[in-house]
């Protein structure tokens, strides 16, 4: 092993891990799904303020 082998190797080993902060797959598609059901939501909403505020709807 050379030196350069060496300082890469020990490089390697001072890096964090950033696997560990990704979601796991299952944990990511509930994720997923709550945010779009939060957009729903929030879109739902803004079309009932929309349709409130409108005068054109009296008939």
């Amino acid at each position: 092993m050379t030196y350069r082998d060496s300082k890469q190797a020990q490089h390697k080993a001072d890096l964090p891990d950033y696997e560990k902060d990704l979601a796991s797959n299952e944990q990511s598609i509930k994720e997923s799904k709550v945010r779009k059901r939060i957009d729903e939501l929030l879109e739902e909403k803004r079309l009932k303020q929309l349709l409130d505020n409108s005068d054109d709807w009296e008939v």
